[in-house]
């Protein structure tokens, strides 16, 4: 202990609403042998840490917790074993969660460099939605060059990942996105057609793919539209399940799968490196060239400072931002 407090975004119990978020202010640690003490500059908020304020998220930390799962921000001090980082050193902070306090010391295994291309906002929120996007397209996906690729949610942070990665591959791009804001986004981004998904999509993407349908659809929304997915994919096609943001799991037939030879395939970012350490590796070294050749670079549709750190919950819960929602700190 230092004798010196900060403040963090606590939660003190789990709410549907987010009214459990505190600003409370906690004691500041001096980093042991094995760790680095970081100024967090930004914090990003993902859909996970919504899930996790309300109860509803496969990992469930121990109550009270801090809110975020990745930041950034630049080294203040380090433990006495600790070579490869130094004070000034400007950093990608990431974790199941605990990162949104102003300083707070962690592993200094756990760190990685931010990328001299992303400023602290767009560092904060880049890991996430870049792994999520080349382990979705790439090992689970094999998504090659010359097929198509529809990306719903598409104007989401990990949908905007995936639209610049799934051009970067070489891929013919559609994305759906539910305002006119988000498909401009989509376009800019590099999507070579954009759709509203509302009213159905199945015979805009069949027309745009000659009747065939998307090789390989990548869907973090789920419910209807993972529904209306099923009957526009390409024979021997991925159905790539992301998450449900959209509220319900849906189901499908084995029938349809067989009917039409494609594969419905979970994607698990964290989990995919967890399980397999040397490809999680692989991939985490692979996004970050991403980051350093400017192929993959996360607009920050909403900023925060830390009082305020409910609203920025709410927004990501409600939709409402285009690409990344974060909290600022420390200026």
């Amino acid at each position: 202990m230092t004798g010196q407090t900060i403040r963090a975004a606590q939660v003190a119990a789990l709410s549907d609403d987010f009214s459990s978020v505190q600003i409370v202010d906690l004691p500041l640690d001096a980093p042991t042998p094995d760790e680095v003490r970081v100024t967090m500059k930004a914090v990003a908020i993902n859909y996970p840490d919504v899930l996790m304020v309300k109860g509803g998220y496969q990992f469930k930390p121990p109550l009270p917790y801090i809110v975020g799962m990745e930041g950034s921000g630049v080294v203040n001090a380090v433990g006495a074993n600790v070579t490869d980082w130094h004070v000034g050193d400007e950093v990608i902070v990431g974790g199941r969660a605990g990162l949104m306090a102003e300083q707070l010391c962690v592993p200094a295994a756990g760190l990685r460099k931010k990328p001299t291309g992303l400023n602290f906002q767009e560092a904060a929120g880049y890991t996430t939605v870049a792994l999520t996007a080349y382990v979705a397209l790439v090992p689970r996906g094999h998504l090659e060059a010359g097929e198509t690729l529809l990306v719903h949610g598409a104007a989401g942070g990990v949908g905007i990942a995936a639209v610049e990665l799934g051009k970067h591959l070489g891929a013919t791009v559609i994305a759906t996105a539910s305002s006119e804001e988000k498909r401009a986004l989509c376009l800019e981004k590099g999507a070579d057609h954009v759709l509203s998904p509302t009213g159905g999509f199945r015979e805009q993407v069949k027309d745009l793919t000659g009747g065939r349908g998307a090789d390989v659809i990548y869907d973090p929304v789920g419910g209807d539209v993972f529904d209306e997915s099923v009957r526009c994919i390409n024979w021997g096609g991925r159905l790539l399940v992301i998450g449900f943001a959209g509220g319900r799991i849906p189901t499908v037939s084995a029938n349809m799968p067989l009917i039409k030879g494609f594969s419905v395939v979970g994607v698990r970012a964290g989990e995919y490196g967890r399980r397999n350490p040397d490809k999680g590796a692989k991939a985490m070294a692979a996004i970050m060239q991403l980051a350093d050749d400017g192929v993959i670079k996360p607009p920050v549709g909403a900023s925060f400072p830390l009082e305020q750190a409910v609203d920025a919950l709410r927004n990501l819960d409600t939709r409402q931002a285009l690409g990344k929602t974060v909290v600022t700190l420390n200026g």
